[in-house]
């Protein structure tokens, strides 16, 4: 009798302190539950140490390194919570330490199940290791899990993110299942591969689509080009009822600062105030590229100003717009601030500074700022750098050193670091140099018409006719022609 009491007791002690822990809102809610559960002795119930290690790994209140210690200290473990500590490590971008606890978990003689396996696809694709993902798969097959859909879903994702779209649609056509999940996983996957008209067409016959979906196609086009085409999908994605994500709102401001459409991109942007969406860095960004590619420097800066976290692609952003908005001495001082605020610069803002200094002709500062790249941060130059090196010493008349710079550079010359030198040669007028800087554009088939008729420029302001008339009838035997220039602006909003 007292037995029974007791274990009824038990019982609703567990169901009591279960049913609590999906109220918690803190961590500390939780370790009280916990301690709870560990005094009366029911934490030894494997249900009820599920629970709690389930709710400390995966939810928002939850604390992986505490679920996983509380895992070690487990006498009995089911396979429910070896799955749920391998979902969460994959989760929580700790894609080796998933793979590392599958391996324990088979040496302690658990099998794994088809949940088991879509969470060690995600860790494949995470650490980019597609034997380790072809071992898991042959695994799936051996112990019959591959035929399941969880396993099917993770697989068709696995294939499409390593860009084997063969594989990846035979596995979709057989597939008896195939959820919105799957679809996007598909259309993803051409996507990257650059189909974009397969992608569509996959993406035009979904029979259910949700805003993960449409953002997809929207952040697809936007990658291969396609600004005008993801604006026309994101209306439409509205005109359909669904509310774009992060990654779809992210997507068309990008559209817009390629297209140069101030009036869709402040729209975009009173969405996001309108519904109160927050502003991170990547967002932040986007609409700071967006403002200043479109003119608007004024408003980028309110945008940098609202952003509570600064990291350096913000900053970059900001530095990079002022610079080609000829505001080079704000672009050298928001450097500078950036600094002195602890952010530290990449590879992409020394380019902006460095194109900053070579518009406002600051050599001095131009130099100290390429040396202090490897010596002060480790970043090695790279052939963008050393083109602005060269256009920094060229606008100087410093011809000679950048020559040497153009000779001593670790790598090929492209035909940004050769177009600066030559354009130096035609503004001080050294028509040998820039006959070899020709040449040597000629050599890595860099030249078009423009080199040519530069070239051709430069003969004619030394007088040299003779000279002038050998590059034009060069150009008519190699039947080059000069490019017109074009430009595109927005006029009242169109």
């Amino acid at each position: 009798m007292l037995a029974s009491i007791s274990a009824s007791i038990y019982v609703k002690a567990t169901k009591k302190s279960v049913f609590l822990l999906d109220r918690c809102l803190a961590f500390s809610q939780i370790k009280q539950i916990q301690s709870h559960l560990t005094v009366s002795g029911t934490l030894k119930d494997p249900y009820a140490a599920a629970k709690i290690i389930s709710f400390c790994a995966v939810s928002r209140a939850g604390n992986l390194s505490h679920a996983y210690q509380l895992f070690l200290r487990l006498q009995f473990r089911s396979t429910f919570i070896w799955n749920t500590m391998i979902r969460a490590f994959a989760e929580a971008t700790e894609p080796s330490r998933a793979i590392a606890l599958y391996k324990h978990m088979l040496r302690s003689n658990f099998l794994p199940n088809n949940y088991t396996f879509s969470f060690l696809f995600k860790a494949c694709t995470d650490l980019n290791d597609f034997f380790l993902a072809l071992a898991c798969h042959g695994q799936a097959i051996k112990l019959g899990w591959e035929s399941y859909d969880f396993v099917q879903n993770g697989l068709i994702h696995l294939f499409a993110t390593f860009g084997f779209m063969d594989h990846a649609r035979q596995l979709f056509d057989v597939s008896s299942n195939r959820d919105v999940i799957t679809w996007t996983a598909l259309i993803n996957g051409f996507l990257k591969s650059g189909q974009v008209t397969v992608a569509r067409g996959l993406f035009d016959k979904m029979p259910e689509k949700n805003s993960v979906s449409w953002s997809a196609m929207i952040t697809g086009y936007v990658r291969v080009g396609l600004f005008k085409e993801a604006l026309a999908l994101f209306n439409a994605m509205q005109i359909s009822g669904f509310r774009p994500n992060h990654a779809g709102i992210v997507g068309a401001i990008t559209a817009c600062a390629f297209l140069g459409d101030l009036y869709e991109g402040r729209w975009i942007h009173a969405y996001i105030t309108k519904n109160r969406i927050e502003l991170d860095r990547i967002l932040g960004s986007a609409l700071i590229d967006m403002y200043a590619k479109s003119g608007r420097i004024d408003l980028a800066f309110c945008i940098f100003d609202q952003l509570p976290k600064r990291d350096v692609y913000v900053y970059t952003c900001l530095i990079s717009g002022l610079a080609n908005h000829g505001e080079s001495a704000a672009a050298i001082e928001l450097f500078e601030r950036m600094q002195n605020e602890g952010v530290v610069p990449n590879d992409v803002t020394f380019v902006s500074v460095l194109n900053a200094c070579s518009r406002m002709g600051l050599m001095d500062e131009g130099l100290r700022i390429f040396e202090n790249m490897s010596k002060i941060y480790g970043i090695e130059p790279q052939v963008q750098h050393y083109g602005c090196l060269v256009d920094i010493l060229g606008k100087a008349g410093k011809l000679e050193e950048a020559k040497k710079v153009v000779r001593e550079m670790p790598m090929e010359p492209d035909s940004y670091v050769l177009g600066a030198l030559l354009n130096a040669c035609r503004v001080h007028g050294d028509v040998e140099l820039g006959k070899e800087t020709v040449d040597n554009l000629v050599r890595l088939n860099l030249d078009h018409g423009g080199v040519h008729v530069l070239l051709s420029n430069m003969y004619a302001s030394a007088n040299k006719w003779g000279d002038v008339a050998r590059v034009r009838k060069g150009m008519e035997d190699k039947k080059v022609r000069k490019v017109p220039g074009c430009s595109l602006i927005e006029a009242d909003g169109g």
